[in-house]
């Protein structure tokens, strides 16, 4: 029995609003998805300034230290993590709305254990850096910081499950042919007064605290993914800052 006239166009009228409605839907979700990726790719940019210009600033200034007459390896290395009150104010203003307790927190306990090993382990860390920039060109200095990004991947595949790309083994094989290369010509780069002897050190020292630090991130991302099962702002801000204070 077919329809009447009125009701197949009551029917074609509600089906061109469902596929308008439907239409609108999917435009808003295209909308917020693309906002979204817009506002993670700015938080990403804003990341990579902030430490590209902490970075660099750190090393200029320890550097400079040195070459004013200071030291103290014991003050270069307090320095170096003796900044995170600063977090603070950060943590009470950004952080009220992402704290939440349930069952399957991790007892105060466990997470003072994890802030204590995590602030020894960055401690030796920073003790390693301040003697590898008391001993080496800053030229020198540098290239073997950037060396982090070999053992960032090494340590993330066995302990992130962090896949090799082209990419990364590209940088570890540059890396590792430039960290060669400043081992081979020590006595050139060398120009600084400084003892042979006490160049390999500063040489071994940053090439640790390199791979030390390397270790410390991917151990810090384990932790959260297997002690705290969590990784809110709240946490990791907490997590830098106590660990920090330890350290200092």
């Amino acid at each position: 029995m077919e329809a009447s006239p009125e009701l197949q166009l009551q029917t074609r009228v509600n089906d061109r609003e469902l596929d308008s409605h439907i239409d609108t839907s999917v435009n808003q979700q295209w909308r917020f998805l693309k906002l979204k990726h817009y506002k993670w790719w700015l938080r990403v940019i804003l990341y990579v300034v902030c430490l590209l210009v902490g970075q660099s600033a750190a090393t200029l200034l320890g550097r400079l230290y040195y070459d004013k007459g200071g030291n103290s390896k014991w003050m270069a290395t307090f320095v170096q993590s003796a900044g995170f009150p600063i977090l603070l104010p950060v943590l009470c203003c950004f952080s009220n709305g992402s704290r939440s307790t349930n069952k399957t927190d991790p007892k105060i306990s466990t997470l003072v254990c994890l802030y204590v090993a995590f602030g020894l382990l960055l401690t030796g860390d920073n003790m390693m850096y301040s003697y590898g920039l008391l001993y080496l060109p800053l030229s020198t200095y540098s290239l073997l910081c950037a060396t982090q990004l070999a053992f960032n991947a090494f340590f993330s595949f066995f302990l992130n499950s962090q896949k090799f790309t082209p990419f990364i083994f590209n940088s570890l094989v540059l890396l590792t042919i430039s960290a060669t290369l400043l081992a081979v010509n020590a006595d050139s780069e060398n120009t600084s007064g400084v003892s042979k002897g006490n160049y390999v050190i500063g040489f071994l020292c940053t090439l640790g605290a390199s791979a030390t630090y390397s270790l410390y991130l991917s151990l810090l991302q384990l932790s959260f993914e297997k002690v705290i099962k969590k990784e809110t702002f709240s946490v990791v801000m907490d997590m830098q800052i106590y660990s920090s204070f330890v350290a200092t």
